[in-house]
């Protein structure tokens, strides 16, 4: 199987739009996003529209889940400050009925059948919020191993790329799509190979047309402090 691995888009549509030019000569068995697809860029329709056309494997992730709330007329405590909200509540109101619908079909986690299962988990398998780094502690990958045995774990949440064979389970971060923070704007994404009971990971990172993502930030009216975040590569707040 040859999967593409994509999580964190966060609205930026021009960066996935980059991702599919990239590899539109490139067949895939299937896509798997790892969630957070929404919130922080200014194309949150685009953005939906391309991973239902697509057949996208994907799941929720905690900005997702937070829009679903405000979908359902309830509100949340977390992020507090003024200017992450503002960017909730304006990703709400943009959506439309077939983005509410394809959204609300989403779940927390997916499976997929291959030599090894292919799990795919926002933060790591025991909790969504959970960050998992390239520096996390061996011993936390070593429990999470012993807890999801022979299986090839897929996960976002923490921006952050890495490819870790652990006893038999095999960890994978494809970074973020959207919204980078290693100072670096580009977008990230990750190929997974398997071939019978070999797996290979391939990270890449992909420009694309970040003036189309921080003008329609500005046209939008909403905090400049984004564009900035998109133009450095960095998370300011």
């Amino acid at each position: 199987m040859k999967i593409l691995l994509l999580s964190d888009i966060h609205g930026n549509y021009p960066a996935l739009q980059a991702v599919n030019d990239r590899f539109s000569n490139t067949f895939f068995d299937t896509i798997c996003n790892c969630g957070d697809s929404l919130v922080y860029g200014p194309f949150p329709n685009e953005t939906l529209d391309w991973l239902e056309e697509n057949k996208v494997c994907s799941i929720l992730g905690n900005t997702d889940k937070k829009i679903i709330k405000l979908l359902k007329g309830k509100s949340f405590k977390k992020p507090g400050k003024e200017e992450k909200r503002i960017m909730y509540t304006w990703t709400a109101q943009q959506l439309t009925s077939k983005s509410k619908k394809y959204l609300l079909s989403l779940k927390k986690s997916y499976s997929i059948e291959a030599t090894y299962p292919v799990l795919l988990f926002h933060g790591s398998p025991e909790h969504p919020n959970e960050f998992l780094f390239p520096n996390t502690p061996h011993s936390r990958f070593k429990d999470l191993a012993n807890s999801f045995p022979n299986s090839i774990v897929v996960s976002g949440h923490s921006h952050t790329p890495y490819y870790k064979h652990v006893a038999t389970t095999h960890f994978i971060n494809p970074g973020s799509v959207g919204r980078m923070f290693d100072s670096d704007p580009t977008a990230s994404c990750a190929i997974l190979n398997i071939v019978e009971t070999a797996v290979s990971v391939e990270h890449f990172r992909i420009e694309y047309a970040i003036q189309e993502t921080t003008t329609a930030l500005k046209n939008a009216g909403l905090p400049e402090i984004y564009q900035r975040m998109y133009l450095l590569g960095q998370k300011l707040n």
